[in-house]
């Protein structure tokens, strides 16, 4: 059973890991464990993403797409703020945010090598029907290590 209380929007898994990812309209992400004993079942957690402070009021973005890095194992999320965040999921931090899309990002990838990320940005009728809104457009632009890389976990003494 997901941690999440709404409507599921998106789910990605990263291969060997026993975790995956789940996006909700909630704008929230569960990290899930595979293992279903209840000694696994309490590493699976949730965290808040995808929202904004707009005039004292907590705004909340759906989360549209999870797409994991290939090689460093860490996740990027698309929401209907129009952000991408990338996220640790191992050490529960932002590692990155990348701003300025137009509109919702609906879906995201990274490249076999994970050196880009392919964004597609579209109006997800989050709003309801719009004559007037922007156009879809793909925006594809090159990662650097530092975005997704994984920070070394420090030591509790």
């Amino acid at each position: 059973e997901s941690s999440l209380k709404y409507q599921t929007r998106c789910v990605a898994a990263h291969s060997g890991d026993t975790t995956f990812a789940l996006g909700s309209v909630e704008g929230r992400v569960a990290m899930e464990v595979l293992d279903p004993s209840p000694a696994a079942q309490e590493a699976k957690y949730a965290f808040k993403c995808h929202r904004r402070n707009e005039d004292g009021i907590d705004v909340v973005y759906p989360v549209n797409a999870i797409t994991y890095h290939p090689i460093q194992g860490t996740f990027a999320t698309g929401g209907g703020d129009g952000v991408v965040n990338i996220w640790d999921g191992s050490n529960k931090k932002r590692l990155f945010q990348i701003t300025g899309y137009h509109t919702s990002v609906a879906s995201l990838a990274f490249s076999h090598d994970g050196n880009m990320l392919a964004v597609a940005a579209s109006y997800m009728f989050e709003n309801g029907e719009q004559q007037q809104h922007q156009p879809d457009h793909i925006y594809i632009r090159p990662v650097m290590e530092a975005e997704v890389k994984p920070k070394p976990r420090k030591v509790q003494q």
